[in-house]
């Protein structure tokens, strides 16, 4: 009975028809799930496929292949002889793909760990980072030794995104022999960035390129010694290591500069000057031509490529004798009697006095109502009646003094800068001054003050307001040797073998940027004076005899010293510039004086006289008188350039091996 009852309360509970129809709807709504599923995968399989295939697949390339840029070889630099002044040696630098790196900051942890990078270093390298490209290597350590490259070789597994990168980086065989005229390259900094930035297409064409030129000619040339850019398809793995090219443009090397420069006459000048300070110029008159310029002390720029230390640095830096300072073109010095023949010239062609003009010298000089005595440099004087040849020869202040006055102030300013006095010559280099050449509109701007007599006095002798840098009186001197005729200084002499022209087709926006810096608002407007035309040859001549008897008169000639054994004429002019003042009645005394106080010497010259193939100006500072000091190097520099012998050459030849 109990089973019977169990059985029909069992029978009662199910319901079969009601389970049928909740199964048979869990079917439909797993079916319509699975649809729906199937649809939505369908759709995002369209999707991926049909509309945006073009998309993904370029996305996964990128993830597999890559565009690098590839950094031009940096042109080279020649002197004249073809002897090499700036060459590209290879260097191994640890370089960061930053987007190959997963943890960025601990992988420098990494690093610092392995090799010796200090904060200051990792502070450049993310600097250096907010400028580059995506997947652009960025350089964290240069110039790694074999045993960080071994160091590197053996944890490469665990540093992903890091590699070595072979580079060629700036090296100067001649070390500091040429800084001053070659300058350097070095790392490019956010001001170096904004510059290239702001010219068109500059930014892309350093894409690859750590280095950009800091100074002098690799400065001036930057963009023709640069090259142009190239770019490579690279597959990589999913550590970013590259395994292999898929395609190549080619970059486009700089071009080699040919300089006009003779490396030999370079360092003999340097061994000259020894640990004195100054300047030597020489150029060829004819062209304009730098055959050499010297600028002591020097430093060696090897050490700025890369990046010199703090502490090196600091000593260049903080050096009494400044080696980092061009003195021939940024030293501005008084040029003394260097600038006695302009003056006499233009007394001369202003009909001021004849070459018969005399004055009477007893060693002193009073203007009309002054009781102050304008001291001649011989006590003594020279002589009761001393003419425009002897003065120049003796080097006659007193002459020049009476001169001076006559002419005035606004007749020497005008007719001086058509020698290049008091402008920018347009070398083709950065940082040239324009040196001093005062007038009375100078005076009331610059210190509201009329302009006094006696200061035109002070500036027939070179003294005075007057400055000049020794390329200046190169220039000057190249002027008088070419007879009104002025060049303007060039160093390039061939690009790739092209010769020099001002507007050559290689000359970029960043030469000429530099090139409108330093001479905007520097060139003298055009004058009715030229002075090739309207200055007679006489009055030329009369000047070059007075300059030559400097050297050749064996009794008067202040420079006579360097005559002998001369088989060739040079008209020049001794010059001695005054560093302090010397109060009236006071006789110059140099051992009184501290060494830094004391005169400079100056020389300027070209030879040989009659058809003259090189000027050269000498400024060595604090060495007293020009005619024992800068003379004896001007004499040697000219016999290095005019005696061309075969025994010169061979030396030449065998000091580049």
């Amino acid at each position: 009975m109990g089973t019977i009852s169990f059985m029909q309360n069992y029978a009662a509970v199910k319901d079969s028809d009601h389970e049928k129809q909740i199964f048979g709807r869990r079917i439909t709504v797993s079916i319509a799930v699975v649809a729906i599923i199937f649809l939505a995968l369908a759709a995002r399989y369209a999707e991926l496929q049909l509309l945006n295939y073009q998309t993904f697949v370029t996305q996964s390339e990128n993830n597999r292949v890559h565009v690098q840029a590839v950094a031009p070889n940096r042109g080279l630099i020649f002197d004249n002889n073809g002897r090499l002044l700036a060459a590209n040696q290879p260097s191994y630098n640890l370089v960061v793909v930053k987007e190959r790196v997963v943890n960025l900051e601990q992988v420098l942890l990494d690093l610092q760990q392995l090799f010796d990078i200090d904060a200051k270093s990792i502070a450049k390298f993310k600097r250096r980072l907010t400028r580059g490209t995506p997947y652009q290597a960025v350089p964290l350590k240069f110039k790694l030794t074999e045993d960080e490259i071994s160091r590197f070789a053996v944890n490469r597994y665990r540093l992903a995104g890091i590699e070595i990168k072979a580079q060629l980086v700036r090296h100067y065989p001649q070390g500091e022999n040429f800084t001053h005229v070659l300058g350097y390259v070095g790392r490019i900094n956010a001001a170096d960035q904004a510059e290239i930035s702001s010219l068109e297409n500059n930014k892309s064409n350093y894409a690859a390129t750590d280095y950009i030129g800091k100074l002098g000619i690799e400065r001036f040339y930057e963009s023709t010694l640069h090259g142009q850019v190239g770019s490579q398809q690279v597959e990589t793995n999913a550590h970013g290591k590259v395994l292999r090219v898929l395609g190549q443009t080619k970059p486009q090397p700089g071009v080699d500069l040919h300089l006009y420069l003779d490396a030999d006459l370079q360092q003999r000048i340097s061994t000259l000057m020894g640990d004195r300070r100054g300047s030597v110029v020489a150029i060829d008159p004819r062209t304009g031509g730098v055959l050499a310029m010297v600028s002591t002390p020097s430093y060696d720029p090897n050490p700025f490529v890369t990046g010199i230390s703090t502490i090196d640095y600091a000593k260049l830096r903080d050096s009494i004798d400044l080696p980092l300072f061009n003195r021939s073109l940024q030293g501005q010095y008084p040029p003394g009697s260097t600038i006695k023949p302009i003056i006499g010239l233009a007394g001369l062609h202003y009909q001021v006095i004849t070459a018969d003009s005399t004055v009477p010298d007893p060693g002193w000089y009073q203007l009309p109502n002054d009781s102050r005595f304008y001291r001649d440099w011989k006590r003594e004087g020279h002589g009761h009646k001393v003419n425009l040849h002897d003065s120049i020869a003796e080097s006659c202040d007193v002459f020049f003094y009476d001169l001076a006055y006559q002419l005035g102030v606004d007749k020497i300013h005008d007719f001086s800068s058509l020698f290049g006095l008091g402008v920018r010559s347009g070398i083709d280099s950065t940082s040239e001054r324009s040196g001093l050449l005062p007038s009375r509109q100078w005076k009331k701007a610059k210190k509201r003050e009329p302009w006094f007599p006696g200061e035109t006095l002070n500036i027939g002798i070179g003294q005075g307001y007057m400055l000049t840098t020794p390329l200046q009186l190169a220039v000057a001197t190249a002027t008088i040797a070419n007879r009104g005729y002025r060049p303007t200084p060039k160093l390039v002499k061939a690009f790739d073998g092209n010769p020099f022209e001002r507007n050559n087709p290689y000359e970029s926006d960043l030469e000429r940027s530099a090139q409108h810096d330093d001479m905007s608002n520097n060139r003298p407007i055009d004058s009715i004076l030229h002075l090739s035309r309207d200055v007679s040859d006489t009055h030329w001549q009369q000047i070059i005899d007075g300059m030559e008897a400097v050297v050749h008169d064996p009794k008067k000639g202040t420079a006579r010293a360097i005559r002998r054994g001369l088989n060739y004429r040079i008209a020049g002019k001794t010059g001695t510039a005054q560093v302090v003042g010397i109060a009236q009645g006071e006789e110059y005394d140099a051992d009184a004086l501290l060494e830094r106080q004391r005169d400079h010497a100056l020389f300027v010259g070209f030879a040989p006289l009659e058809q003259p193939k090189v000027a050269v100006a000498v400024i060595v500072e604090n060495a007293g008188g020009g005619s024992t000091v800068a003379a004896p190097i001007a004499r040697k520099v000219f016999d290095w350039v005019l005696e061309s012998t075969d025994e010169k050459k061979q030396m030449a030849v065998v000091s580049r091996f």
